[in-house]
């Protein structure tokens, strides 16, 4: 089935190896393709190329292909929500060989499948395959051309998202490879953009939005939910931790580690590929990732300190498995809203402090991120002004790919500060005696206040959203930001 439709898409030509060239081989990847609940859909066979055998300036000149960042993704989903517009799902089969090479590239036959009689020879191929180092910029580069002869505009702010029509009219479309989701006002216009790329593609309309890059989404009406429960229960299983006694908050209290740790070495293959599965499901868990961020910091020479503090975020998802973010129709304020904070020297190896961030559209969170700062702050105003800095420059971005998708200007989106120093040293550019020994990027807020791009607001440090993402917190502090940062109980929210 693999092989027809490759043949059938005019992917190659058999020719005699020219002399200035050699063929990449190819081999046959067998995989089993599941559901959300883990059930096997189809058995599934996939042609590839030893991609790791091309050299760059003879086989392959650029490989970079854009996909939506999954920020982009809650923003669509976010406003889908808030219109009550349906989230579609469209996947485009064997998405790579339709991409058109520009190189002059040979592979060699496909092994048990040689022409007889010609089996001397070798194949040049005119569009990509799967694991060519080009495949992924030579097919972006195809959907990209059909879509703007459909009529789509891309982001300048995202370019996996694109945009088409006016008012009633307007598509909304994410691109993740071949993975592309849709939503809009009209559902004839829906039905008829799937027609349209049925004509030039083939693809699978998956209906519904219900799975997508791991995540299980749920649509009701007014509503839509994000979670990843299998794929947490997946970790849990690789981890031996399915059956473990769950605790009611990701990191102890106060809780301090080292790379000086003197505690025994752990398996840091084991650590390593722990924290990345964990790095995975923050995507729709922003209430661990400070933890996930703090037990990231250790990954080179873990312990058994470490490997202790990897166990208890492990315990928490297990109590929390079905948790998810929750995206509901809200009662017209709809704005952009961030929430920016930082601890003072919280790692203990090089004194440098935690940026958290949230940003919310409405109540529904978009974006989230809690990392540790770049240079050592001498106060708590440098720590709180460094973070609103990182902070400003995502509300922007957010601000104006919101703007594109609506199809307005960009608005003044606000910026809640608990920290008064840093709210004037934002509006003061005079406080040189301060902060002249800052570095000069992190500067960039005063021009975005000074500019209108950006109205930053004091808030009182119980309302201040982003504290979850600096520090551990007590279980009653915890709780109370989660539920506020919109993080529920999927399983009984939709009961």
């Amino acid at each position: 089935e693999e092989l027809s439709s490759i043949i059938d898409n005019r992917t190659w030509q058999v020719v005699d190896l020219s002399s200035s060239h050699r063929p990449i081989g190819l081999k046959w990847v067998f995989k089993l393709k599941k559901d959300a609940s883990g059930a096997v859909v189809r058995h599934k066979a996939r042609l590839v190329a030893k991609g790791y055998v091309q050299r760059a300036g003879v086989d392959f000149d650029e490989v970079f292909a854009p996909v939506a960042r999954l920020d982009s993704v809650c923003v669509l989903l976010v406003v889908a929500a808030q219109e009550g517009w349906e989230v579609h799902h469209l996947d485009v089969k064997s998405a790579f060989l339709n991409g058109i090479l520009a190189e002059e590239v040979y592979v060699a036959q496909p092994p048990g499948f040689s022409i007889p009689g010609r089996e001397h020879q070798v194949l040049r191929l005119h569009k990509a395959l799967y694991d060519l180092r080009q495949a992924p910029r030579a097919w972006n580069s195809k959907l990209d051309s059909t879509l703007v002869a459909l009529g789509f505009t891309r982001c300048s702010e995202e370019h996996g998202v694109y945009v088409r029509g006016e008012g009633q009219h307007r598509l909304l479309l994410g691109v993740y490879v071949d993975d592309l989701i849709l939503t809009g006002v009209d559902s004839n216009e829906l039905t008829q953009f799937k027609e349209e790329m049925k004509d030039r593609f083939k693809m699978s309309d998956l209906g519904l939005l219900s799975y997508y890059l791991g995540i299980e989404v749920q649509q009701r009406p007014g509503m839509i939910t994000l979670g990843q429960a299998a794929y947490a229960a997946k970790l849990l299983e690789r981890a031996g931790m399915s059956n473990c006694n769950p605790v009611q908050a990701p990191m102890e209290t106060r809780l301090k580690l080292s790379k000086k740790s003197t505690a025994p070495a752990v398996d840091s293959t084991l650590y390593r590929s722990l924290v990345g599965s964990l790095r995975y499901l923050i995507h729709t868990r922003p209430d661990i990732s400070f933890a996930v961020g703090y037990i990231s910091r250790f990954m080179e020479n873990p312990t058994t300190e470490h490997m202790g503090a990897v166990k208890h975020v492990l315990r928490y998802i297990a109590g929390t498995l079905h948790f998810g973010c929750c995206y509901r129709k809200g009662d017209g304020n709809f704005r952009l809203t961030g929430y920016s904070d930082a601890d003072l020297a919280g790692d203990q190896d090089d004194r440098k402090s935690t940026s958290g961030g949230a940003f919310f559209l409405g109540q529904s969170p978009v974006a989230w991120h809690s990392i540790k700062q770049p240079v050592v702050a001498l106060s708590s105003c440098e720590a709180e002004y460094i973070a609103a800095t990182s902070a400003a420059c995502q509300l922007i971005w957010l601000g104006q790919l919101l703007g594109s998708l609506y199809g307005k200007a960009a608005t003044a989106a606000e910026l809640l500060i608990d920290n008064q120093s840093a709210i004037q040293l934002c509006k003061n550019p005079v406080f040189h005696g301060r902060s002249k020994h800052i570095e000069t990027r992190f500067h960039f807020i005063r021009e975005s206040v000074e500019n209108g791009k950006v109205a930053v607001r004091h808030v009182n440090t119980d309302d201040q959203l982003a504290d979850i993402m600096t520090k551990p917190l007590g279980r009653v502090r915890f709780q109370q930001l989660r539920l506020k940062i919109g993080i529920v109980n999927i399983k009984e929210h939709l009961a």
